[in-house]
């Protein structure tokens, strides 16, 4: 029985069981149905060669990630683990003190004092005071941060919570099942706000790891599949939530043996025992990167479950970074129930940054942005937008510009502490990424630092683009 029997029309590759000789067929065969990476109903018909080129460069590409996955994995570990060396041993001073007498504490990727790769990146933890509740910037910012913190690990996260953000409540730390790769996949942390005075609940999906080449996977994976009345979705993206094998989105599961999370049903579940026990209570929901497409699906999957009471609880979406995650009929179904249940859903973009500009937007497969697109550019100017600039990365009008932006952001780097204080310097780390970027154009601008800066330093245009339909 196929995976996909619980809807019609779908195509999902599994790149896993390609061939070297199956990636050289895909370019001039059209009877990609016999072949076992391709899994598509019988009538689904592959529409000349630019349909299987971008089937073929999907495929290679996540082929290529499966063959570094393991390589790509130890090396982000073994990182990890030494930037962790200073912080873990009292500084650099402190750390070369201890290696020369025996002494050297190896740091323990479990404890409060651990940071992830994103975290080292960007180091801030604490929230801008001079953004207050009631200033038009403080949710944007709650939720920037919220979605970089979703990167570290549990006592990191409640740490940092408890001690550093005032007035805020842990609640949830969570890693998430997919039930198709079977290892865990997602992550997310909730939280509450009190400060606001209604008792805001905040869910926080954890994006893509720099060295995490399942989510690299998913995000130039172009399988998808359709249901009536929505839409064609991003079936990367549905496994990574919850999607159940053989049943797609059933209202209830039944949790197996091993009590593995769902994202998707373990969140539903518990925001609504949260908010039965709070009748003042309201939720925002918020991600980087995959975080951000996990965010605005789990709004779609309420929909179509008929959620309302949690629907006329949801406050705002804000995703930093988000990939493309349907074609226009879902883009099309996803405004109407915006509108319909009063949610205000904004999508910031800044400047070079490839993820919002896949998977490729083109005339094969529709992958469309919807929603208010709150770009910002190298300066942290904002300005709503249908589309970003350049919407899909790869032009050679582009190259020279992104070139010279990624000039201006090294420079703009050494100079904006002197401007606006110490908490924007970056550290040396980062620094390195800042200099590679000069080869690779708009590498770094996918990393969390700039849509932190964005959301700190950023103008935002007037109030009445922020207000709910």
């Amino acid at each position: 029985m196929a995976d996909e029997n619980f809807c019609k029309d779908y195509l999902v590759l599994k790149p896993e069981e390609a061939s070297p000789l199956d990636c050289i067929r895909i370019l001039y065969s059209s009877a990609l149905q016999k072949r076992n990476f391709f899994n598509a109903p019988e009538e689904a018909t592959v529409r000349g060669f630019r349909h299987r080129w971008i089937i073929f460069v999907s495929v290679v590409m996540q082929k290529l990630f499966l063959w570094l996955k393991g390589p790509v994995a130890k090396i982000g570990s073994l990182l990890e683990l030494w930037l962790n060396y200073p912080s873990c041993n009292g500084g650099y001073c402190t750390l070369f003190l201890n290696l020369l007498t025996g002494r050297l504490v190896r740091p323990d990727n479990s404890s409060p004092n651990f940071r992830s790769i994103v975290g080292n990146l960007d180091t801030r933890v604490e929230l801008d005071g001079s953004i207050k509740n009631g200033d038009n910037r403080y949710i944007p910012s709650l939720a920037m941060m919220a979605s970089k913190l979703s990167y570290e690990n549990k006592a990191f996260v409640q740490n940092v919570i408890r001690d550093k953000w005032q007035q805020m409540k842990f609640m949830e730390f969570y890693n998430f099942w997919n039930d198709y790769e079977e290892m865990d996949t997602a992550q997310a942390i909730m939280f509450e706000d009190t400060s606001t005075g209604n008792n805001l609940i905040v869910v926080a999906f954890r994006g893509t790891g720099p060295f995490d080449t399942n989510a690299w996977r998913t995000d130039v994976d172009i399988s998808w599949y359709e249901f009536p009345g929505i839409g064609k979705i991003h079936g990367g993206f549905l496994k990574a939530l919850g999607l159940q094998k053989n049943e797609g989105w059933p209202e209830k599961i039944q949790l197996n043996s091993n009590q593995k999370l769902f994202a998707y049903y373990t969140i539903r579940e518990n925001l609504k025992t949260r908010i039965h026990d709070n009748k003042n209570a309201k939720f925002i929901l918020t991600g980087h990167s995959l975080g951000g497409a996990l965010a605005i699906l789990f709004v779609a999957i309420l929909t179509m479950h008929g959620e309302e009471m949690l629907l006329d609880r949801l406050e705002e979406v804000y995703t930093f970074g988000q990939p493309r995650v349907g074609n226009k009929q879902f883009g099309d179904y996803m405004k109407e129930k915006l509108r319909e249940f009063k949610v205000k859903y904004l999508r910031y973009v800044y400047c070079n940054d490839i993820v919002p500009r896949l998977p490729y937007d083109d005339k094969t497969f529709l992958f469309k942005h919807f929603g208010a697109c709150l770009y910002f550019n190298s300066c942290y100017k904002g300005q709503f937008r249908e589309e970003e600039p350049n919407k899909n990365y790869f032009s050679f009008l582009y190259i020279l510009p992104k070139i010279l932006n990624a000039v201006f952001e090294l420079i703009r780097s050494l100079i904006l502490p002197w401007r606006k204080g110490l908490e924007y310097k970056e550290g040396w780390f980062m620094k390195i990424f800042r200099i590679a970027a000069l080869v690779l154009p708009g590498l770094v601008d996918h990393f969390p630092q700039d849509y932190n800066n964005s959301t700190r330093l950023g103008n935002l245009p007037p109030n009445e683009y922020l207000k709910k339909d």
